[in-house]
C-alpha cells in the first residue's frame, strides 16, 4: 500500500497521561517543546487527529509561525498543512476552529453511512471556507486507516503529522502504521485514573518481540524528548 510516511507526536506526564480529568486542557509542554512542534508541523503535509480531540480541545492545527508559514508558501506550499479529522459517527462540529482557520484542505473522514449527513451539515452552515481555503470534504473511507492513508498518499500527502488523542494513537500502533514517534515527557505527574493517557490497551504492533528502535534522547529544559523508529523505517524515508 502506498501511505505518507507517518510521524506520532504527543506530550505526556512522568505516568503517561496526556491530560487531567478537569475542565480545563493541562498544559504539558514547554515553550520551548511548542516551538519545536511547530517546526515539525511545518516539515510535513497533512496533520491528523480524532473527532474526541476536536470536541474537547478545539484545535487550530496551524503552523503559528510567521516565517516557518512563509517558507512553506516560498516552496510551493500552503501556509498550513491539510487538516485531517477521524470521526466514525460524523459527530464534529462545523464551527470548530479546526475547520474554520487555515489556508489548506480540510478532510473528515466517517463513516459511509454518516457521509450525507455530515456533508450537508458543513454545507448547511456555511462554515466550509475560511480565508481562501478549499471546503470542508466529507469522505467515506469508516473506521479502515489504511484506506485514510492511501487516499491521502493519492492527494499528495508524503509527510502525516498524527497528533492524537489517545483512541488514534492507540490505533496507529496497534495497526503498525507508525514509522517515526516523537514523546515529549513532561517533569511531572498527574496520578488521576479518570484522566486520558498515551494510549489504550491493544494488541501492539511492536510489542516485546518487535521493539521499535530509539534514535534520539535528550533533554530540552526540563522535559525529556525522545524520538522512536520503526524498525523498518528506512524502506519508508
Amino acid at each position: 500500500m502506498s501511505r505518507p510516511y507517518t510521524l506520532l507526536s504527543c506530550a505526556m506526564s512522568l505516568d503517561g497521561f496526556i491530560d487531567d480529568a478537569g475542565p480545563e486542557r493541562l498544559r504539558l509542554s514547554s515553550a520551548e517543546d511548542f516551538n519545536e512542534v511547530d517546526e515539525l508541523r511545518a516539515g510535513c503535509d497533512a496533520i491528523l487527529v480524532g473527532a474526541g480531540t476536536v470536541r474537547s480541545d478545539d484545535p487550530r492545527l496551524l503552523v503559528r509561525s510567521a516565517r516557518r508559514r512563509a517558507r512553506r508558501i516560498a516552496e510551493g506550499r500552503t501556509g498550513d498543512l491539510v487538516k485531517v479529522v477521524l470521526s466514525g459517527s460524523g459527530r464534529v462540529d462545523p464551527a470548530s476552529r479546526v475547520f474554520t482557520t487555515g489556508d489548506a484542505a480540510k478532510l473528515v473522514y466517517v463513516q459511509p453511512a454518516a457521509r450525507e449527513a455530515i456533508a450537508r451539515r458543513f454545507a448547511d452552515a456555511g462554515r466550509g471556507e475560511a480565508g481562501g481555503a478549499s471546503r470542508v470534504e466529507v469522505l467515506d473511507t469508516g473506521p479502515d486507516l489504511c484506506a485514510v492513508l492511501a487516499d491521502l498518499a493519492a492527494r499528495g500527502v508524503e509527510r502525516l503529522l498524527v497528533e492524537g488523542g489517545t483512541g488514534v494513537h492507540t490505533r496507529f500502533l496497534s495497526a503498525g502504521l507508525a514509522d517515526e514517534m516523537r514523546i515529549a515527557i513532561a517533569p511531572f505527574f498527574v496520578g488521576d485514573a479518570a484522566a486520558p493517557r498515551f494510549v489504550g490497551p491493544a494488541d501492539f504492533a511492536h510489542g516485546p518481540a518487535a521493539p521499535m528502535r530509539l534514535a534520539e534522547t535528550r533533554a530540552l529544559g526540563d522535559m525529556a524528548i525522545l524520538r522512536y523508529l520503526s524498525r523498518d523505517v528506512e524502506s519508508r524515508r
